[in-house]
C-alpha cells in the first residue's frame, strides 16, 4: 500500500488504537518504576514510587498540540504521568518498599499490557477482514 505524504497510517487515525498504544506505554513505564522499587527494596531511606492510574492520565488529545521537548508546549490541562510516592509503612531503616505490593503492581501492569495488545490484535484483524485479507 502506497503511503501518501502527510497522511497518517490507518492505525494512527483510530482512537481505539491510540488508546491501546498509550495503555501499553503506560504499562511499560509502570513496570520500570516497579522494577526500580524492587531493586531498591533494601536501600535505607528509599521511598516506593508508582505511576498514577492510566484513566487519570490518559487524554485523547483530539487536535491538541504536542510538545517535542520539555517546556516546549505547556498545556495546563495535561496530567503528568510522573512517578509519585506510593509507600505505605516505613521500616526501621526508612525504606517503605513492600515486595508484596510491588509484585501486585507488576501483575496489574502486565495485565494492562496484555489488554492493550489484545485490542490492537482485534483491531488489526477487523481491518484485515474488512479489506478481504483473512491472513
Amino acid at each position: 500500500m502506497k503511503r501518501i505524504e502527510g497522511e497518517a497510517p490507518v492505525f494512527e487515525k483510530l482512537g481505539l488504537t491510540r488508546m491501546a498504544q498509550a495503555l501499553a506505554a503506560h504499562a511499560g513505564s509502570r513496570v520500570e518504576v516497579v522494577a526500580r522499587n524492587v531493586a531498591n527494596a533494601d536501600t535505607p531511606g528509599f521511598r516506593a514510587m508508582d505511576l498514577p492510574a492510566f484513566a487519570s492520565v490518559y487524554d485523547d488529545g483530539g487536535f491538541s498540540l504536542r510538545g517535542t521537548r520539555p517546556g516546549h508546549i505547556v498545556n495546563e490541562n495535561s496530567h503528568s504521568s510522573s512517578p509519585v510516592m506510593s509507600g505505605s509503612g516505613m521500616a526501621v531503616n526508612g525504606n517503605d518498599v513492600s515486595l508484596d505490593q510491588q509484585m501486585m503492581k507488576a501483575i496489574e501492569a502486565r495485565q494492562s499490557h496484555e489488554m492493550a495488545l489484545a485490542v490492537y490484535r482485534s483491531t488489526s484483524a477487523i481491518i484485515r477482514t474488512s479489506l478481504g485479507r483473512n491472513n
